[in-house]
């Protein structure tokens, strides 16, 4: 799925998904997006794109209906041009700098130029430091200064920010959330690859500017240094020009002759010789790596827009690819020390069927009494992959690390990660107790979440209530991004 589809994908999601729906999108709108979908690309297309049809559809309406669409579709499509105009602002800086030194006189030991090449040599440590901390972690750091202001101009989040009657907003802020999320890998890239290309054009500037002030003007090369002898001159000199040296066949001067240059000691020599040096060790140390690095993001830039990394396991995707294939979700309800009621599993069969469809296929198994969670019959668990699995308790218990987190982790260690997990908590009998004392609610909740973070199951606090479902399936939907997350 490229960068456009993956666009209108997620705009529709922040669409469909919004609570409370919004007045643009309306269940018959869903119904003709995914039939119009199936009726072009045949219903035996792969889910990706049947999705991705079914998102241009739709938002092909939206525009319709809503034009501060095209404004967030505007505001999240990268702009070329802002690249071209920082490369261009860095080939003009650099022309207009003088790194050699005031009027016709060039220091040969170039305070500017070796400035450059230092901040440059350091820019490609923190790149290798950077890139070395994200193989261990897995993570990137935040962008810096500049590359925000790079991905402003190149992206220029101004997202619609009124109000309106169909709540557009919440669901434009939902959309450009997630963009943002889901677009940071590309970003990272379009924003290092404008930056390189920008040092690059900047060091570029510099060699232009050189030779055009060589045509014009006749500059003579020499020294001076409080601190530096000319043996000291001669072994800087090695270091720096000597790489430019070696490749261009020239000799650098050799300790009398550098005597000669002192400033004090003469009008200098022709600086011809030394720009020559200067603007290959330039183009050896900042134009050529620049420039690698500049076509390693853009090759990545170009794998993550022709690939965008969306992942489409979430429960609307996949509710919606199971209706386009006429599947049904599967869900399996694992107890633990409560009696499971037909009203808690007529709430819970409504707030999952929201979450995953009319189809959704419900199992509750047999409850395991407290204190026997070794004796889980792993039975009841499935063998296969399955939509979700529901380690079911109830709010009135108090969180045990050797009861119920032992439950939830024999269920985790069957389940590998080939199903979600997530606890629901049942609160009506604790609500039916202690309605009017929220803060031992709370102290409760907060017991629960310190028992489940050490099993990274993330739980869903609800009263299950089957004439109102609408609590249970928010949390839901939370909990199972929660857990893809994690």
């Amino acid at each position: 799925m490229n960068e456009r589809a993956a666009r209108n994908l997620l705009l529709l999601q922040a669409w469909e998904t919004q609570r409370p729906a919004t007045s643009q999108w309306t269940d018959e709108d869903r119904a003709w997006a995914s039939r119009a979908a199936a009726e072009i690309e045949g219903e035996h297309a792969d889910a990706g794109t049947f999705l991705a049809r079914r998102a241009a559809l739709g938002v092909e309406r939206l525009l319709q209906r809503e034009p501060r669409i095209r404004r967030l579709l505007a505001a999240t499509t990268w702009r070329p041009w802002a690249g071209w105009l920082i490369a261009m602002a860095g080939l003009l800086a650099g022309a207009a700098f003088d790194v050699v030194g005031s009027g016709r006189h060039i220091n040969i030991l170039a305070p500017p130029v070796l400035a450059l090449l230092a901040w440059n040599l350091a820019v490609y440590a923190a790149l290798a430091i950077h890139a070395l901390m994200r193989a261990g972690r897995g993570d990137a750091q935040p962008p810096g200064p500049l590359a925000r202001v790079v991905r402003v101009l190149g992206l220029g989040f101004r997202a619609a920010a009124g109000t309106t009657d169909g709540g557009t907003v919440p669901a434009s802020a939902a959309f450009l959330r997630d963009w943002a999320v889901r677009s940071a890998s590309l970003t990272r890239a379009r924003v290092a690859r404008v930056l390189h290309v920008a040092a690059a054009a900047f060091a570029a500037g510099v060699l232009a500017g050189l030779y055009v002030r060589g045509l014009a003007l006749e500059y003579r090369a020499g020294w001076e240094s409080t601190f530096l002898d000319a043996r000291g001159v001669s072994e800087l000199l090695g270091i720096v020009l000597g790489p430019a040296a070696h490749l261009a066949g020239i000799a650098l001067p050799d300790i009398p002759h550098l005597e000669r240059l002192r400033v004090a000691a003469g009008p200098g020599e022709n600086a011809a010789l030394w720009i020559h040096l200067y603007a290959i060790t330039i183009a050896l140390v900042v134009v050529l790596p620049r420039t690698l690095l500049a076509v390693a993001d853009r090759w990545r830039e170009h794998v993550l827009a022709t690939r965008f990394p969306v992942s489409l396991d979430a429960p609307y995707f996949q509710r919606l690819s199971r209706a386009h294939l006429g599947e049904a979700a599967e869900v399996r309800v694992l107890p633990y020390g409560l009696g499971v009621t037909p009203g808690m599993t007529l709430a819970l069969q409504a707030g999952l069927q929201q979450v995953f469809g009319h189809d959704t296929k419900l199992t509750v198994a047999e409850t395991t009494a407290f204190g026997m969670e070794d004796e889980l019959d792993l039975r009841a668990l499935p063998a296969q992959p399955v939509a979700l699995v529901v380690a079911l308790f109830a709010l009135t218990a108090t969180p045990e690390a050797e009861n119920q987190g032992a439950f939830v982790a024999r269920i985790a260690q069957h389940l590998a990660g080939r199903s979600p997990l997530v606890a629901v908590v049942d609160e009506s009998a604790f609500q039916a107790r202690f309605r009017h004392d929220p803060a031992r609610r709370d102290e409760r909740r907060a017991a629960w979440r310190r028992m489940l973070a050490g099993h990274a199951c993330v739980p869903v606090f609800c009263e299950l209530d089957p004439d109102d479902v609408s609590n249970l399936e928010s949390a839901l939907q939370d909990a199972l991004d929660a857990s893809r997350a994690t």
